[in-house]
């Protein structure tokens, strides 16, 4: 279906514009709030049954326009992008933004767009209607088309159709991949696929195939047919999961994607719930940026951030050979987000032998327990032999029997003589684990002494170490459990693995140390297997302590930010705050060093720009200029409320918002921390988490006595001290009485809390239903003598009303049927000079200096109400 770009109408379908205002009535600059709007409601009616079993999961604006801000190739005059999965047009959108904000607009911007749900079709063309009104505002002529068929079947017949055209055999396609470059139509492709497992006997599997790509999941199809419409140079940015980045299942996609583009960027999300929460996805999602050329980049930036609205992105660039190894024949992709992560790589090159070198190999446990669920018995009788679980894994070892619902024991008989190994020594982990789990790779050894049978089971969950068939040496077994539970491994790991399953390939890609180094490592071990900080020690001290890596140990520093992230947890802190950047931040203000004992904490007077250059300098985590915020607002503030930190123990009249402002551990905590991994530790921590009530009531009170006093409606309020508060005063006492006499406060903001006062029943009755979370002015009035409402803003550390900030105010209170004026408020004319450039026309500016004075921007006479419309004159 072609919708022609003259077109006005608001296309709807299955009712759904009925639920919108008309085109006519939205602001072009609400694009991304408007579609979002849709995403919300269209989420909320579709059943989550028919999102999962359609792989379908909208992308919400926050993820959409981080999307569109890694496209890097916006300088063309014609531009045509691809949606091969649009659903109500979210990424499209941000895409379309992000265009009309571009300095130099191009000519034209065309979107092609498939979907096939007839539900979501009708919200698509509202949002491309809403596009192409966004385009006529900066002169870009835009057309559309949406397909309304599926889009791996229409591929596969473009494509067809483009190799007939160039007289080539179709079978080539996957051997000369550029061979369609001349017939592809798209500069560039953003994408969203469907997240769903394939059948090998059906239609699309087959589709797929006849392009040359095996593979498992139709999210890596749409990968691959979207990058092969693309034409030459064309620019590809998609959000997906990550599993495809190792693992046999993808290894066919790998090769065929990463043949044809280059990767450019990667963004990692440290949570996996945060890119799509409103759906409840629970799936380690990354978004990539590549270009379609063969030639690679020299480098690739790997950026990170907890979920799409933190500001706080660490930024990391890589070589493009450690992103992918041009010699690895699986092609597997290893994101390496930082400095510490690049030198676990490093230290893990250092061992070069493989499984195969060793002799030895890993395979999957062979009972599939539905399968064989006649022979399994819960406990072990009379002509069984023991049937291992993962449940049985426990502290190195195999626990057995074990009190579970799991059965213990198989029969042993000819029927299931193929489903068992003989009794000997083994080293066997499990092939689930998550990313929140402590350790990736849980491996233990199966002590055949232990067991006095002649065969044993391993459940198709596990893993297992052998030696064609047989087993290892015990002291083998015990070197190869050290080694793979060791906290330089698992770092690893999570460098490449992006789902649950640690799976036998992933296990014999690894690389592994010699057969006399393992052997060195299990020597010594007998019934006590040994803890993590004991295995890290051997690690270092045995295969690490001769190599030039054995300083700026990436095990070291690791650990470290794990004690405190214990230390967080066991003081009480949310899951919101259980995380490296709160870590980090405890880290710096205790100027806490990766080799420095816990004693030699101490507590300097710290800025959030401190902390930051603390992380980089110290931990390798290189954040991304200019994004403090997120450290600010949610641990910093979390850990004054917690009363673990004070601010402005210097000088406590100074507001909390000032650029000045500083952070300190407090004296009982710096006391307490000092103790940790002492033996003094759990005495001290009950101790103080008994006391810490006391010590928020103290430092409240602190603050308390600082603060400004003003009175609103007969009541005494009390603002915090300081910064925009000390002007906020003096608007209350001097510029209210003078300008609006007899006016009605309705509103008040504080630098600690959003408001101090807020009379919202008063605004509803004016026609204004307002977020408390929103852009909220400082100060709002209602004159009632001329039936006004005033929007007061007070600049100390952010800056006055200018245009920009007009329009969001306008857009705030378009609900309101009075008329607005707007007041910029400064406390002296010193301050009010280095803005005056940026002070939109039709507003007031007041200066506290000069209280009897105001200054009009095209004003006519003193406070003056002006029409958002101008008046037509006859």
């Amino acid at each position: 279906m072609i919708v022609p770009s003259s077109s006005k109408a608001l296309v709807a379908s299955h009712n759904s514009s009925l639920e919108f205002t008309s085109l006519a009535k939205l602001s072009s600059g609400n694009l991304l709030a408007e579609v979002d709007l849709r995403r919300a409601v269209v989420s909320l009616k579709l059943r989550q049954d028919k999102k999962v079993s359609m792989g379908q999961f909208l992308t919400p604006a926050s993820v959409a326009q981080l999307m569109a801000g890694m496209f890097n190739r916006l300088d063309l005059p014609e531009i045509s992008l691809l949606d091969a999965g649009a659903g109500i047009g979210s990424l499209l959108a941000a895409f379309v933004a992000k265009v009309c904000q571009q300095r130099k607009h191009r000519s034209s911007l065309r979107v092609v767009a498939y979907e096939i749900d007839p539900f979501l079709i009708g919200y698509l063309h509202q949002t491309l209607e809403l596009c192409e009104r966004e385009c006529e505002d900066v002169g870009i002529s835009f057309n559309y088309e949406i397909r309304e068929t599926d889009f791996i079947e229409d591929a596969v017949r473009l494509l067809q159709v483009s190799l007939l055209n160039s007289a080539m055999p179709f079978d080539t396609l996957r051997v000369r991949p550029t061979a369609v470059n001349y017939a592809t139509e798209f500069t560039h492709a953003i994408l969203n696929p469907p997240y769903l497992k394939i059948n090998a006997h059906s239609q699309v599997r087959e589709l797929l195939r006849s392009i040359g790509l095996e593979t498992s999941n139709l999210y890596t199809g749409f990968m691959a047919a979207t990058a092969q419409l693309l034409k030459p140079s064309g620019e590809f940015v998609a959000i997906t999961p990550r599993s495809f980045c190792n693992g046999p299942y993808f290894r066919d996609f790998r090769k065929m994607f990463l043949e044809t583009m280059a990767l450019e960027q990667v963004h990692l999300f440290e949570s996996r719930q945060e890119a799509f929460s409103d759906d409840h996805v629970l799936q380690e999602t990354i978004i990539i940026q590549a270009i379609k050329q063969r030639e690679k980049s020299s480098s690739v930036i790997i950026n990170t951030s907890s979920g799409a609205n933190d500001d706080l992105i660490m930024s990391h660039s890589v070589p493009y050979a450690d992103l992918v190894n041009p010699d690895d024949l699986e092609q597997f992709i290893h994101i390496i987000p930082d400095k510490i992560s690049q030198q676990i790589v490093q230290r893990m090159a250092l061992f070069t032998y493989t499984l195969k070198d060793l002799g030895l190999t890993v395979s999957t446990g062979r009972v599939v327990d539905f399968r064989a669920k006649d022979y399994l018995r819960i406990n072990p009788e009379k002509n069984t032999v023991p049937l291992i679980y993962p449940v049985n894994l426990s502290n190195g070892y195999v626990e057995y029997p074990k009190i579970t619902k799991k059965p213990q024991a198989i029969v042993h008989i000819e029927e299931t003589a193929n489903l068992l190994i003989p009794n000997e020594h083994y080293v066997i982990s499990k092939r689930f684990s998550s990313k929140e789990e402590k350790r990736r790779i849980v491996a233990v050894v199966y002590d055949a002494n232990q067991f006095n049978y002649a065969y044993v089971g391993f459940e198709n969950h596990l893993n297992y170490f052998h030696k064609d068939g047989r087993g290892l040496s015990i002291t083998l077994a015990h070197g190869l459990a050290v080694y793979l539970n060791s906290t330089l491994v698992d770092a690893f790991f999570r460098l490449f693995n992006g789902h649950t399953q640690v799976n036998a390939t992933d296990l014999r890609k690894l690389n592994y140390p010699n057969l006399q180094q393992l052997l060195s490592l299990g020597t010594g071990i007998k019934e006590q297997f040994p803890s993590l900080r004991e295995i890290d020690q051997l690690i270092e001290n045995q295969l690490l302590s001769m190599s030039n890596l054995s300083e700026n140990n990436p095990i070291v520093t690791k650990s470290r930010i794990d004690e405190a992230l214990q230390i967080l947890t066991q003081l009480g802190f949310p899951q919101a705050q259980l995380n490296e950047r709160s870590a980090l931040t405890l880290l710096a203000l205790l100027d806490l060093k990766p080799t420095d004992s816990w004693q030699l904490a101490t507590s300097p007077l710290m800025g959030i720009t401190p902390m930051m250059n603390f992380m980089a300098q110290h931990y390798g985590k290189t954040y991304k200029p200019n994004t403090p915020e997120t450290v600010r607002r949610q641990t910093v503030h979390q850990f004054l409320d917690a009363a673990l930190i004070v601010a402005n123990p210097d000088d406590l009249s100074r507001p909390i918002n000032s650029p000045k402002t500083v952070y300190q551990i407090e004296t009982s905590a710096l006391e307490l921390l000092r103790t940790y991994a002492t033996e003094e530790w759990e005495k001290s921590i009950s101790t103080y988490l008994a006391s810490i009530k006391t010590l928020k009531k103290q430092y409240a009170q602190e603050r308390e006595m600082s603060r400004i006093p003003i009175v609103i409606a007969g009541e005494i309020k009390n603002l915090s001290p300081g910064g925009q508060n000390i002007l906020i005063e003096k608007i209350i006492n001097d510029f209210a009485p003078r300008f609006t006499p007899s006016g009605k406060l309705i509103y008040v903001g504080d630098t600690d809390e959003k408001f101090a006062y807020f009379d919202e029943a008063t605004l509803t009755d004016l026609g204004v239903n307002i977020d408390s979370h929103g852009k909220m002015p400082d100060v709002i009035i209602h004159f009632t003598t001329n039936n006004w409402l005033v929007l007061i803003e007070v600049v100390t550390s952010h800056g006055p009303i200018n245009p920009k900030r007009k329009k969001e105010l306008e857009v705030l209170f378009r609900g309101v049927q009075i008329p607005l004026v707007m007041v910029t408020t400064f406390l002296s004319r010193k301050a009010m000079v280095a803005y005056l450039a940026e002070i939109a026309w039709e507003t007031d500016v007041w200066v506290a200096e000069d209280s009897t004075h105001l200054i009009h921007f095209n004003g006519e006479y003193l406070l003056q109400a002006y029409q958002i419309e101008k008046k037509q004159t006859s």
